[in-house]
């Protein structure tokens, strides 16, 4: 049996160390680009929060082909929060290039993404990348990458990895140690490639079995299959079987409408994809991820995805807010629930499940940016709805509740090593490394609860004016920590409905921090400040001064307010207590009360 002409390669990294710059370059160094078309930056974050936040949220797939052979690049995010694409990627694929920053060197994600591989038994490729950046240190860079494979127990054949040097973003690369020349081009990648990562073994005689490991959605198409073949061939208009979770029911056997491969970065019709290729199928609009499509007459299931449980869980409900219906057009339990089924079947690491509410749901994920990734796509797409605070979820150990614990890198200017040591020791946090670097910046590593880094960035990138760099991930599970003091100031409460009023603000702003300006839509219950004063305060923001008809100097009439702060959809979440909620609209984010009345607030206090 001749071996496949094609290679499958993830590109794994942590965040900002250049895996889409690098597959960008690569599309262009093998003429994916037509001359005519314009070079699009970073054109595999194609969503738009992708492109807005600089990062990769979903794992995206492309081919390239390199001296006869075809290579499938698959892209994938870098932040710990959307592990379970990159668990998905790394189902795909026969091997990894590992993209380490010159500067920086391995990161937390690095050893994630790295630990999942070596789970699968993927070699690798280490590319060593940005080797231009000023600060560059690549030898120590490369003893360090060593020390994460012995770190991670990898075997003596996973050590003996090709590295590549490379300046990503201007495409050029050299084997080895060094500075690309000015007239390299990305041969030496794409040459270690081909001669590293194995081509797939499965055997294209053998009965089909395909594991499916994406969903796409096609206006005319339906639901698209996206996966690669373990053995057999598929074949166009072929009759399959899909076999789904539920393994009490028959499998579902029919004709496939349409075969699609991956061609740079388009999907063209192909006759068929053998066995270790890479596969898009129409023809089962009830297809889940980690359904196999298998021989019709001896259909055989592959082993499930697994990928790691969510450790935070928020609520998502209809919009109680009197300001409800006004900018959103998508407000119902129902247009709600059928979303974020829509979205448990496209992303293996959201759960949903029921609460004591009709009207709301709880959604469990990976951590905080996950869900207000998943948020913000969703009133994007014309959705009303109110959110809870993120809480943990606790997991019983013999017998004794644990919490899931977590591991955060953060990277700031030396002189701000105090804050950040101050502001993890309330949060039961312990700084377990410390880092000086050449540039005048230390990596400060820190292990907490997740419960207690929720709304440490935010505050963290505000001490440090912008500057701070915060990545973390899931480290196990540790008895209960204990409690964690919340915010300091309380909730600034607007008392009734109406418009904010430039002479009620000036005196609320002297007793704390206001979240809005004058002349905007309030509400009993909203809350329109922190107050400088922990216990909350019910004030009325629509106030306005008494006409008279005594004549004031020009100073009176004058009101000079502080800009507000406003509050984004991260900030709002991580700043709510229990008994508030984030109000998210297409165009607004508004903080209020769980209970809008006073009356009704009393109450539940007592209860």
């Amino acid at each position: 049996m001749t071996s496949p002409s094609f290679r499958n390669v993830a590109l794994v990294a942590h965040v900002d160390h250049g895996k889409t710059t690098l597959v960008d370059a690569m599309l262009r160094a093998t003429g994916v680009f037509a001359a005519h078309q314009a070079l699009v930056e970073r054109v595999m974050d194609s969503n738009d929060q992708e492109r807005e936040r600089g990062i990769t949220i979903l794992a995206k797939a492309a081919s390239v082909e390199w001296k006869g052979v075809r290579i499938n690049l698959v892209d994938t995010p870098g932040h710990a929060d959307f592990g379970g694409e990159v668990e998905r990627a790394l189902a795909l694929v026969d091997g990894i290039l590992l993209l380490v920053d010159a500067a920086e060197g391995p990161m937390p994600q690095t050893r994630y993404v790295l630990s999942k591989a070596l789970a699968r038994d993927l070699p690798a490729v280490v590319v060593v990348n940005k080797v231009d950046r000023a600060d560059a240190r690549p030898d120590e860079v490369v003893d360090e990458v060593y020390q994460l494979f012995f770190d991670l127990d990898a075997g003596e054949r996973h050590i003996e990895f090709p590295i590549v040097s490379t300046i990503a973003r201007q495409g050029r690369a050299i084997a080895g140690m060094g500075m690309p020349s000015e007239e390299a081009d990305l041969s030496a990648l794409l040459d270690a490639i081909v001669n590293t990562i194995p081509a797939p073994d499965g055997d294209p005689t053998a009965p089909l079995q395909a594991l499916v490991t994406n969903l796409d959605a096609s206006d005319y198409l339906g639901r698209l299959a996206i996966g690669r073949v373990a053995q057999g061939t598929l074949r166009a208009d072929s009759r399959v079987a899909l076999c789904h979770a539920n393994e009490e029911e028959p499998p579902i056997k029919r004709r496939l409408t349409q075969l699609l491969g991956f061609a740079g970065l388009d999907r063209v019709e192909v006759s068929e994809r053998v066995a270790g290729d890479l596969f898009v199928v129409a023809g089962f609009p009830e297809v889940e991820i980690g359904d196999t499509l298998a021989d019709p007459d001896d259909p055989q299931p592959l082993p499930r995805l697994e990928v790691d449980e969510p450790v935070l869980r928020m609520t998502f409900g209809v919009s109680t807010s009197p300001l409800s219906g006004r900018e959103g057009s998508l407000l119902t339990s129902r247009q709600i629930r059928d979303r974020l089924d829509r979205e448990v079947r496209g992303n293996v690491s959201i759960r949903i499940g029921p609460t004591t509410s009709p009207d709301v749901i709880e959604v469990a994920g990976r951590g905080e940016l996950q869900l207000a990734v998943l948020i913000e796509s969703m009133r994007r797409e014309g959705f009303e709805l109110q959110v809870s605070r993120p809480e943990v979820i606790i997991r019983q150990i013999e017998g004794k509740p644990h919490e899931p614990m977590e591991r955060a890198v953060i990277d700031i200017p030396a002189e701000y090593v105090g804050t950040v040591t101050q502001a993890i020791a309330p949060r039961r946090g312990k700084v377990t490394d410390l880092r000086p670097g050449d540039s005048g910046r230390t990596v400060v590593t820190v292990v907490a609860p997740a419960r207690g880094l929720i709304g440490l960035r935010s505050a963290l990138i505000t001490a440090t004016r912008g500057t701070a760099l915060i990545h973390q991930h899931h480290d196990g599970w540790e008895p209960w920590a204990g409690d964690i003091p919340g915010r300091i100031g309380g909730a600034m409460i607007a008392d009734r409905q109406g418009v904010s009023s430039s002479f009620a603000l000036d005196n609320l702003q002297l007793r704390g921090t206001l979240f809005i300006g004058p002349g905007e839509d309030v509400y009993e219950g909203m809350i329109i400040g922190e107050s400088s004063r922990p216990d909350e305060m019910v004030v009325n923001p629509t106030k306005t001064k008494e006409l008279t008809n005594i004549r004031t100097h020009d100073h009176d009439e004058q009101v000079r307010l502080t800009p507000p702060r406003r509050a984004t959809l991260e900030t709002a979440i991580e700043w709510i207590a229990e008994d508030e909620l984030v109000e998210v609209t297409p165009q607004s984010v508004r903080i209020r009360k769980r209970h809008l009345s006073e009356q009704q607030r009393r109450l539940a206090r007592k209860r």
